[in-house]
């Protein structure tokens, strides 16, 4: 048996996923009533593939500029350190369905960006390592199977 860890994603069985998929990772509640929705954007099969740190830094870069865009829930979009994929952490937002279209609008704009936002030493902590087009072929990759974000697990 294997041991139940506190972060919610090392008790995934990670052999049993079948990305790309957008999962509900977890639900916390606030003391004075707000509530968090962490969710798993997951781009890449884990232990199969992963995505290259250039291209996962510029589309972190851009999702965390333009999502807010869609969303005023939005509280982060972090990069998973497996580069597999990101979390998406929103407050006071419970709409599944509501998620996948804002994500998708944001994956949008990835196509039709001609930079990457904070692309320089006084605002990025690593300026030289992005790659505008690695992060277009990640959102392109994504959203040719938005149709399969739902499915989460190998049948």
């Amino acid at each position: 048996m294997v041991q139940q860890l506190n972060v919610e994603s090392f008790n995934l069985d990670h052999t049993k996923v079948k990305a790309p998929f957008v999962r509900l990772a977890g639900v916390k509640n606030g003391q004075y009533g707000d509530v968090i929705h962490k969710y798993d954007l997951r781009f890449k099969q884990p232990n199969k593939e992963h995505m290259e740190m250039p291209a996962v830094h510029s589309l972190e870069h851009l999702m965390a500029e333009n999502i807010r865009n869609h969303s005023t829930n939005v509280v982060d979009v972090s990069p998973m350190g497996c580069q597999t994929g990101f979390y998406l952490t929103v407050i006071n937002y419970d709409d599944y369905e509501g998620i996948l279209d804002v994500l998708e609008k944001t994956l949008n704009d990835v196509l039709a960006a001609e930079e990457v936002p904070a692309c320089n030493e006084v605002q990025c902590g690593w300026a030289a390592s992005h790659s505008l087009e690695g992060a277009k072929e990640l959102a392109r990759q994504m959203l040719a199977k938005r149709n399969e974000w739902k499915e989460i697990f190998e049948d």
